[in-house]
């Protein structure tokens, strides 16, 4: 038999213990990102912004701000929002990092043909056994029928 086709050997304890312990991962990866906050302040400190999963979640602008172009101003805000974002972005990836290790999903995002190479793995894989589950039930039709 291949690597799936031996369903008997399947230890169902281990196998739910090992769905309960990602499920608890997911849940604290749920929560702990939730507390994440991306800072950012121009060289100047002119303006300072917090990002969250949510959006823009802080924004304070100094007094001096006020003296620049509206149009200079916007742009400065929209440059301090980019970076906090990245710093959000960042502070995921690390915790990502740290709660599964190499088996971090974010590295699927930045190589997506990685993704694709593995998505098609798993696909030939299901192909592999689902050939053999109709080739096993062929065989007891037949054994039936006899």
């Amino acid at each position: 038999m291949t690597e799936f086709g031996d369903f008997a050997s399947i230890d169902v304890e281990k196998l739910l213990g090992s769905a309960q312990k990602q499920l608890a991962q997911v849940e604290e990866l749920q929560s702990r990102t939730a507390e994440l906050v991306g800072r950012a302040r121009d060289k100047d400190g002119l303006v300072t912004v917090g990002y969250t999963s949510q959006g823009l979640h802080e924004l304070e602008l100094n007094p001096r701000a006020m003296r620049l172009a509206s149009a200079d101003l916007a742009d400065l805000i929209k440059s301090v929002a980019r970076e906090s974002a990245a710093d959000l972005e960042r502070q995921t990836h690390e915790l990502m990092e740290e709660m599964f290790g190499a088996d971090n999903p974010m590295n699927l995002l930045r190589d997506p043909d990685a993704a694709l190479a593995q998505v098609k793995q798993a696909e030939a894989a299901y192909d592999r056994t689902f050939e053999e589950v109709m080739s096993d039930l062929e065989q007891i039709r037949r054994r039936l029928q006899s």
